[in-house]
């Protein structure tokens, strides 16, 4: 049973660069469809998504050996657990009370355009106010906490990997 889910290493990195595809597409969905507008941590985890993508992408084109193999799965890892941070400062805001909520800053266009990336950057993973907003629940979670599941399975396909390579994947 197991030896049927025993892809190759680029089967696995290709169908994680395509859970990151379906999560990018859901939150466009959510945008632009639902109207949901994203908030500073929001647009944080889809470039953490994105930046994870982007790692299982590049290790399912290359098809590397081993040492590769190994090299893409902590690089993937760190990607996705690093998003999974972001996640984690987003769920713990929507659970703060009221009185303890960071305020809202001013909004992201504006920040780009007046203060230094450094400034931004900073300003995008602190959160605000908006990020304590809970707009859209399933089975009784927030998005970000769906987010959170979702980074922490990408790591762990991602860390698979190395168990997982056959000298014969090539």
């Amino acid at each position: 049973m197991l030896e049927l889910l025993k892809f190759n290493s680029r089967i696995w990195f290709f169908l994680g660069f395509l859970g990151c595809v379906f999560l990018l597409a859901m939150g466009a969905y959510f945008q632009f469809v639902g109207g949901l507008d994203p908030c500073p941590l929001c647009i944080s985890q889809r470039i953490a998504i994105l930046l994870t993508g982007l790692v299982f992408l590049s290790a399912a084109i290359h098809n590397p050996g081993q040492t590769g193999v190994t090299a893409y799965a902590i690089v993937g890892a760190v990607t996705a657990l690093c998003g999974a941070a972001i996640s984690t400062r987003h769920v713990w805001i929507q659970h703060l009370p009221p009185d303890k909520v960071p305020e809202c800053g001013p909004g992201l266009e504006y920040v780009l355009q007046n203060f230094p990336l450094f400034e931004t950057v900073k300003l995008m993973l602190s959160g605000t106010g908006d990020c304590a907003k809970v707009d859209w629940t399933m089975l009784g979670f927030s998005m970000p906490a769906w987010t959170l599941l979702a980074f922490l399975m990408l790591a762990s396909l991602s860390l698979l990997q190395i168990w997982n390579y056959k000298a014969g994947d090539r």
